[in-house]
């Protein structure tokens, strides 16, 4: 703390403990960075990944921070603080302190002390004794003041919060009196008094209790994953992306045909209501391929096979209750479908003579298809793992109860939206303006509230990880974790971001632990798995 100025002091010392500070905005180059808890870490290939489909979970198996409340050490006082804990919703304390005067005038006389060896008085030799009249006119009453209320803020702050000590959460601390209210406390009354509130450990409690011990879980599998059904897929488009594309002149649509059409489409008309477009259901310039019949509504192939180009075809349909799109499930719709152009595909016969263009390095057909099947179990395994995993974490989130500290949430939030911005950033290039908007505290602001429920059930999966791992005593090795350390930061080197090795470390474990936990409760719980 520099007393040589009679410029007033700032608070450098607490830097988190403010007033409920603004939510800050996302920079895409911090959220590349580690930071202390629940980051969505993709460590290296070789490792467990918990980028799930169809969505991203970031695991951590100790959700809270260390206890330390603050860095500062506790300096012994000359009394005991008055300090009255106060219970709040959110798993947030209220505490009330109050700093004696004997506290507060032991406080005075080392700043004043303090004053006495920095500051450069007319008339006197730097480090001698000045009367304590002149160094407070030199100084200025106001400026002594100010150094004295921060001096006994940063004396009394870590005794102040001992009674959260291990319970604490890292960051969360917030001083919410304001600086000018304890200047004027102190001139009044030569006493100090502030309110800090703080998040704590939330409490998971399980329903029923060690629930998560007998689970049972039905995992939903899409028929798509299906190894075989989609290696014949897979070598299917292969096979066609080597024919040729012919126009059709002399017949209509058939099966094995593609045609380009516009689509539009308007709700039925019914008694008393009015006929409107139905946006979502329309197409300008639509490549449809007749063998992916069975990935558009149910009767809609069926309506424009044998349509010409030029042609234009009418028809009713209506959405399934099981479409993907919310708003139009069951809505019956009158479309109207104009061909633009048809075309046929000339295709190569299926031959070795073409294995090596279906699979570089191949030599005959039946080279390729097991190839491609082999790749195709690892990827249905993967997906099954993946669905797996998804499932168990959506158990898990709703048998515990368990308050969410605000801090934590933000803390979530934030990073979430920062890997969002990254997605963003890598799929289409934006430019700065674009970034500043998508990065204000505003965009960030909307998210949370927006995502609110995912965001929170984000959290309580990664809780009530955390509690299993520390429940059934887990442990993975540490060669995995010094392993998976290197390469986490051999990828940040790569992409040129920096980093701190004590938090990627944090980071790695905790990934690894939740890895540990997902594997125990996999061989521990009741799956059966069924396919849409």
């Amino acid at each position: 703390m520099e007393l040589c100025s009679s410029a007033p002091p700032t608070l450098s010392y607490l830097k988190s403990c403010v007033v409920s500070p603004p939510i800050s905005s996302i920079s895409l180059c911090n959220s590349f960075r580690p930071t202390n808890r629940f980051t969505s870490l993709r460590i290296s290939r070789s490792g467990p990944q918990f980028f799930h489909s169809p969505r991203k979970l970031s695991i951590c198996a100790r959700a809270v921070a260390p206890p330390a409340a603050t860095d500062t050490v506790k300096d012994p006082l000359p009394a005991d603080l008055i300090v009255q804990e106060t219970q709040e919703p959110n798993c947030r304390i209220r505490l009330n302190v109050e700093v004696p005067r004997i506290v507060c005038e032991d406080c005075y006389k080392r700043v004043i002390n303090e004053f006495m060896k920095k500051a450069k008085v007319p008339g006197f030799r730097p480090g001698k004794n000045v009367p304590e009249n002149i160094l407070v006119s030199y100084i200025g009453k106001d400026g002594v003041r100010k150094a004295t209320v921060e001096s006994i803020l940063k004396r009394t702050l870590p005794h102040a919060m001992s009674s959260v000590d291990g319970r604490a959460l890292k960051d969360s601390i917030r001083i919410t009196s304001t600086f000018p209210e304890m200047e004027k406390t102190y001139l009044s009354s030569n006493i100090l008094k502030y309110d800090i509130i703080v998040d704590v450990a939330p409490e998971v409690k399980w329903v029923p209790e060690d629930g998560y011990k007998n689970l049972k879980i039905v995992v939903e599998l899409d028929n798509e994953i299906d190894a075989k059904t989609a290696c014949e897929r897979e070598l299917r488009r292969r096979y066609k992306s080597l024919g040729i594309m012919r126009i059709v002149t002399n017949r209509g649509l058939e099966i094995g045909d593609v045609a380009v059409l516009d689509i539009s489409a308007t709700t039925v008309e019914q008694e008393g209501s009015e006929v409107k477009n139905v946006p979502a259901a329309e197409s300008k310039g639509f490549q449809f391929d007749t063998e992916d019949g069975d990935r558009v509504m149910p009767g809609f192939l069926d309506a424009i096979i044998g349509i010409k180009g030029g042609e234009t075809k009418s028809f009713p349909l209506t959405f399934p209750d099981s479409w993907k799109q919310d708003d139009l499930r069951g809505l019956p719709c009158q479309f109207t479908v104009e061909c633009k152009e048809l075309f046929y595909r000339e295709l190569p016969e299926m031959n070795d003579s073409i294995a090596g263009k279906l699979l570089p390095g191949s030599t005959t057909i039946d080279q390729v298809k097991e190839s491609l099947l082999e790749r195709c179990v690892e990827l249905e395994q993967t997906a099954k793992d993946q669905a797996t995993d998804n499932a168990i974490l959506d158990q898990l989130r709703k048998m515990i109860q368990v308050e969410i500290p605000q801090s934590l949430f933000e803390e979530q939030g934030r990073q979430l939206y920062g890997a969002r911005l990254l997605q963003i950033q890598s799929n289409m290039k934006l430019n700065e303006e674009q970034l500043a908007m998508l990065s204000s505290p505003k965009a960030v602001r909307e998210y949370l509230e927006n995502q609110r429920e995912n965001i929170e059930n984000v959290i309580k999966q990664n809780l009530a990880v955390g509690d299993i791992f520390k429940r059934e005593n887990l442990e993975f090795s540490t060669d995995d974790l010094v392993k998976e350390v290197e390469n986490s930061v051999a990828e940040f080197k790569k992409h040129k971001q920096e980093y701190d090795e004590e938090s990627i470390q944090e980071q790695v474990q905790e990934v690894l632990e939740g890895a540990k936990v997902l594997e125990w409760l996999r061989e521990n719980a009741d799956i059966e798995y069924i396919t849409k």
